[in-house]
């Protein structure tokens, strides 16, 4: 009897710490349960606002100066004097070169002598005819003749004020590509002229956008030589014609360069804002894809509510709103991919949309 009780106290024991073992691991696991059950997830927030949306269209374009010309001679001619540097900015008017004008000076007043002396022929003439003395054919011819000499001395003093070259317009010149002394032939170069103030973009957009593009639509370019600077201007002109090779169409832009940053034939890169309307938008960071899907994680009495939404266009960390939230509504814009529907929240900060 006794080696009976013997034989079955190693299977009581071995019981009793299956029931301990079993007891043991139960508790962590109700444990575990009620941390997950208490946990709290920090997160941040932002409003849905209403604000400005626009598709972008990114193009390269070359830039224009709003004026620009080559100085040239009218005529051939010894230069005489010059009356700039190369780079000077100049002003309408301003006198750049003035060829040799003594010939022209010397015809000018003996064209000036034989008109006041045809004149006075001419005056002599009439006086003959109040009297009744001479002819009507002398004096028509006299007067001819003065008409002529006038004729003469205009064209004179036009070529004698052309000897004098003047910038045509406000503007920086160019390079100097002549010498005090120097015989100039008829078109040769003197140097160029550029009005910077205003600078000009022309590029190309595939046919399919033209009804997007309007007169008056904002761009921003920016050049590597000025990374982080981004120059704002408007659409001032579009083509009338598309090019039948390429199926793009010319776009031209202005761009104000009162700081003389841009030069003529800089390469941009062109940003052009398209469909601009007031819509819903959030940042892309609140928006989790399921699926084909959407939703938003929002906060209730610090518990995460998901919300169904409907996108729509997209830009850069920005997206555009059909349905399923309003206007003033916090999402959540970090944390949310640690949220299930009913988890408790904690709102560490709410921060602002970027633009």
């Amino acid at each position: 009897m006794e080696s009976t009780k013997s034989s079955r106290l190693p299977l009581i024991v071995l019981a009793g710490l299956l029931i301990v073992l079993l007891v043991y691991l139960n508790l962590p696991e109700q444990n575990v349960s009620n941390s997950k059950s208490a946990r709290v997830v920090s997160v941040k927030t932002t409003p849905v606002v209403m604000a400005e949306f626009s598709d972008e269209f990114e193009a390269l374009g070359t830039t224009k100066a709003n004026e620009e010309v080559v100085i040239t001679a009218q005529y051939t001619d010894i230069i005489e004097s010059i009356h700039f540097n190369d780079g000077d900015a100049v002003k309408k008017g301003d006198v750049l070169v003035e060829l040799s004008k003594a010939e022209e000076q010397a015809k000018i007043k003996e064209l000036q002598a034989n008109l006041d002396q045809s004149t006075s022929q001419l005056l002599r003439f009439k006086e003959l005819l109040k009297k009744d003395v001479g002819s009507i054919a002398q004096r028509d011819e006299q007067k001819a003749k003065v008409q002529s000499i006038r004729a003469q001395l205009l064209s004179a003093e036009a070529i004698l004020n052309n000897l004098t070259i003047r910038a045509p317009f406000d503007g920086q010149l160019g390079f100097r590509q002549v010498s005090v002394g120097a015989l100039i032939n008829d078109g040769s170069t003197i140097t160029t002229l550029d009005d910077i103030s205003i600078i000009k973009i022309d590029f190309a957009i595939p046919e399919r956008f033209i009804p997007t593009i309007n007169i008056g639509q904002s761009i921003a370019a920016t050049n590597v030589a000025y990374p982080d600077n981004k120059f704002i201007g408007k659409v001032t002109s579009i083509a009338p014609r598309v090019d039948a090779i390429t199926r793009t169409i010319q776009i031209r832009a202005e761009i104000d360069n009162n700081n003389k940053k841009l030069r003529p034939g800089m390469l941009m890169s062109i940003i052009l804002e398209r469909n601009v309307a007031q819509v819903l938008q959030i940042p892309e960071s609140a928006v989790i894809p399921y699926e084909d899907k959407h939703f938003v994680f929002i906060v209730e009495n610090d518990i995460a509510k998901r919300i169904d939404i409907s996108v729509g266009r997209r830009k850069p960390g920005i997206v555009e709103v059909y349905s399923g939230i309003e206007e003033g509504i916090n999402v959540v814009v970090e944390g949310a991919l640690k949220l299930r529907d009913g988890t408790q929240v904690k709102v560490s900060s709410a921060i602002m949309e970027a633009k």
